[in-house]
């Protein structure tokens, strides 16, 4: 079984991908960016948009009938290598208790110059569990 989780309030909505795909016993989250999840405006910090980033999410996980708590893998992608350590940083506030593999890469620049910083994750599908 495929299920999407889809939103107009985001990037990949604009070019025809889903925010996230379940396809059992995953869920598969397309990048997310550190736009504010209720203004969608792009705050200049980037421990903002981290905390951002995690926020959305949650909500899409959420959505998804799952839960930070069940990721199992994050990718995080930064513009400059200077932003590694505090987006580091916001991440172990949300992810300490958790402890998925996750890489950081540093690139040379993602979708929008204002944007500083971008994770996707791939998580448990909680219904899963339920076989």
């Amino acid at each position: 079984m495929r299920r999407f989780i889809t939103t107009t309030q985001s990037p990949e909505a604009e070019f025809g991908f889903a925010r996230a795909v379940i396809q059992d016993p995953f869920v598969f989250l397309s990048c997310v960016y550190g736009y504010d999840p209720e203004s969608m405006t792009m705050p200049e910090d980037v421990t903002q948009q981290t905390c951002n980033c995690w926020d959305s999410i949650a909500a899409t996980l959420q959505g998804a009938e799952s839960a930070l708590e069940e990721i199992v893998k994050a990718r995080i992608y930064v513009t400059d290598p200077a932003y590694g350590e505090p987006v580091l940083d916001a991440c172990a506030r949300r992810m300490a208790e958790i402890l998925p593999a996750s890489t950081l890469m540093v690139v040379s620049g993602l979708m929008r110059p204002e944007m500083k910083v971008g994770i996707e994750v791939t998580a448990m599908w909680s219904l899963a569990r339920e076989w």
